[in-house]
């Protein structure tokens, strides 16, 4: 089960998560109670262990700014979460080591998200950040062959009912881990963490699932 921890401002919270086992970090580019400058973002990065995804999140962003910003600043993946078209995503996925396009849940653009060409996508709620939660049947709809990263209203109390329920590839947190906005609570992220991973080895009967992992981001990009 791949974790995110997104909404990182600072250094003693990406360290925090890194710590727990998160394999990924996330930096708001967006504007966003969570946004930082990119700057900022390639401070924290450049201490993290090298095995850790940081992931800059970015809406409806000119998609050469896209691209400068992830390569200049060594971040390792963009995820695009707003309007992106596919061409627009192309034009970045052409440019940067990894994206990940995000979906509102039981929209058209998800049900054709194959479209996009990105790998895994990520589903979200309509309102991202809100910590409010969706029906999370919505996000079955997601085209087949595609791994889905499900975000949206998730905390340790409910990741593993999400997990049970949509059966996805990875979980992305934000507000669900806070003590206030851009601010994470140690053990809201510890306990995300811990059961995320229990729900995802009951997947399977604890069995890895080789077919829906689409790409090991260690090695690959």
């Amino acid at each position: 089960m791949f974790v995110k921890i997104c909404g990182i401002t600072n250094e003693d919270d990406a360290l925090l998560a890194v710590a727990m086992g998160a394999d990924a970090v996330g930096f708001v580019f967006a504007p966003s109670s969570r946004q930082i400058p990119p700057t900022r973002a390639a401070d924290i990065a450049k201490r993290l262990p090298s095995q850790i995804l940081t992931v800059g999140v970015f809406r409806n962003e000119a998609p050469e700014r896209v691209v400068s910003i992830v390569n200049r600043n060594g971040i390792g993946a963009a995820q695009l979460h707003g309007h992106e078209t596919p061409t627009e995503t192309e034009f970045v996925r052409d440019r940067v080591p990894r994206v990940m396009k995000a979906f509102v849940a039981g929209s058209s653009a998800m049900e054709n998200a194959g479209e996009w060409n990105t790998n895994p996508i990520l589903i979200d709620a309509p309102n991202p950040g809100s910590g409010k939660l969706f029906d999370w049947s919505l996000a079955e709809g997601a085209p087949a062959g595609l791994s889905v990263v499900m975000a949206g209203g998730l905390n340790a109390d409910n990741v593993a009912d999400a997990i049970a329920k949509v059966r996805p590839w990875g979980v992305d947190v934000a507000s669900g881990v806070e003590r206030a906005p851009g601010k994470k609570d140690p053990i809201a992220v510890r306990e995300f963490i811990n059961n995320a991973r229990a729900a995802g080895l009951l997947l399977n009967d604890g069995a890895v699932d080789d077919v829906n992992a689409p790409y090991n981001w260690r090695v690959d990009g």
